[in-house]
């Protein structure tokens, strides 16, 4: 955890920005379950917008358990990855993004203003 500084985390995923990253955009890292994605803002403002789309998906009428059930499919700025998620997984992972993107601009504004 030394060569990281952490965004944000929450009991389903974290976010983070490594130590050592020289890209001239921000970029975080964001772990949900076992895949990394490695974002630019407006990346991770995009990924946002389709956990709001998700949402709208419904789950199958006979399911015994719809809220653990990973029936709704989630797509990524990624061409070629889509997520299984459940419905609570995809409001961990909005709250994730949500949080990372606040405190990614939070970040931002504030360099932008002391320079």
């Amino acid at each position: 955890m030394k060569n990281i500084n952490i965004i944000y985390r929450n009991h389903s995923g974290i976010s983070f920005y490594w130590k050592s990253a020289n890209d001239d955009m921000l970029k975080a890292q964001v772990v949900f379950r076992d895949t990394g994605f490695y974002f630019t803002v407006d990346q991770l403002k995009t990924f946002a917008f389709q956990t709001q789309v998700a949402k709208t998906q419904y789950t199958c009428n006979d399911c015994p358990n719809p809220t653990d059930c990973r029936s709704l499919l989630l797509k990524t700025p990624s061409d070629c990855i889509d997520l299984a998620v459940s419905k609570q997984e995809l409001d961990d992972m909005q709250d994730l993004l949500d949080q990372t993107i606040l405190r990614m601009e939070a970040q931002s504004y504030m360099q932008t203003a002391l320079n």
